[in-house]
Parts: structure tokens; sequence; C-alpha cells
């Protein structure tokens, strides 16, 4: 396996667990939320919540590191 497949591979897998990560959090779910229009006061995240949005964090540095790293490899050989 080439280091080429490998990092084509990270960042497929990380951008589709960053999309599902994404799709699971609970804020702003209302439709109004969209505009603006929300009523909520802003809580700190707890549980769950906040274990799901330091994975979607991670996956996002994951998902843009490894696409750095899949630009400038190939410059270097």
């Amino acid at each position: 396996m080439s280091i080429d497949s490998i990092l084509q591979t990270i960042t497929i897998g990380s951008a589709v667990l960053m999309i599902l990560a994404i799709l699971l959090q609970q804020r702003g779910a209302s439709l109004g939320a969209g505009f603006g229009g929300s009523s909520e006061l802003y809580t700190t995240r707890r549980g769950l919540d906040k274990n799901l949005f330091e994975v979607t964090i991670f996956l996002a540095i994951t998902f843009v590191l490894s696409i750095l790293v899949g630009l400038v490899l190939p410059n270097l050989k």
C-alpha cells in the first residue's frame, strides 16, 4: 500500500465521519435557528454533546492535514 492510497483513505474516512458527527449534533435543530431567530440561551456543552463536538474538531483537523500532506508530498518526490 502506497502513502498516496493511505492518505486518500484517511481523507475519505475523516470526511465521512465528520459529516456524520456534524449531523448528529443537536445545536440549532429548530428551523428558526437557521435564520437567526433562535430563542435559546448560550449553554455549555456537556456529556455526549461535548465529546461529539471534540471528535468533530479532531476529524476536521485530520481532514485538513491529510489534504495538505497530500498536496505537499508529490512535490517532495
